[in-house]
């Protein structure tokens, strides 16, 4: 039986993920990278700097932790406020591992039903998860589609590892209220300072 360290630093966490990304295809990659984020966030053991954990007025933080030299991958920190959350959005076809490292978030998932023609999309709901500290997804294309939120009266902080650097993503906005069409659209992402 393997003994856990009491704590965890950033460097462990960046080592069993520069492993990880040695493996033969993504569906492996991101199972090693959610046990590793799963371990080091399980219980609190991973600490994170005071400016990454704090929100932001104007929308959720998203902080660089990590990027890898050689491109492989990052590894973003998001802090959500109360309230704070994102459209249906895509990972631009890059594979994802999120994780909680404080608090509780909500995830939708949904599956594109069709394409109808230029930016329109259909959409339906999969599914929903309440995720709470420890536990951890993957997001492997074309099974991206999904809304992230903190609906919760708390501050939460997640862990994103992404298969390289995801300078945009598309978000979908609802045609009309109730609709399942969606317009998609490219949103540019950068860092909070």
């Amino acid at each position: 039986m393997t003994t856990l360290p009491s704590s965890f630093s950033i460097d462990n966490v960046i080592a069993r993920i520069d492993l990880a990304v040695t493996a033969s295809d993504h569906d492996a990659i991101c199972q090693q990278i959610k046990t590793a984020l799963q371990e080091a966030t399980r219980d609190g053991r991973l600490t994170l700097d005071e400016a990454m954990v704090t929100p932001v007025e104007d929308g959720y933080g998203r902080h660089l932790l990590h990027r890898d030299p050689e491109d492989r991958y990052t590894v973003v920190v998001m802090c959500w406020g109360p309230g704070q959350g994102t459209p249906i959005h895509d990972h631009a076809g890059m594979w994802c591992v999120e994780c909680v490292v404080q608090g509780k978030i909500r995830v939708d998932s949904y599956r594109l039903i069709e394409e109808p023609g230029g930016d329109r999309v259909r959409f339906e709901k999969e599914a929903d998860v309440i995720a709470g500290v420890g536990e951890a997804g993957a997001l492997i294309p074309p099974f991206e589609y999904h809304v992230i939120e903190n609906p919760f009266d708390e501050v939460a902080v997640t862990m994103h590892v992404y298969g390289g650097e995801m300078e945009f993503c598309h978000i979908f906005r609802p045609e009309e209220e109730g609709s399942d069409c969606y317009r998609r659209e490219t949103k540019g992402l950068s860092y909070t300072a």
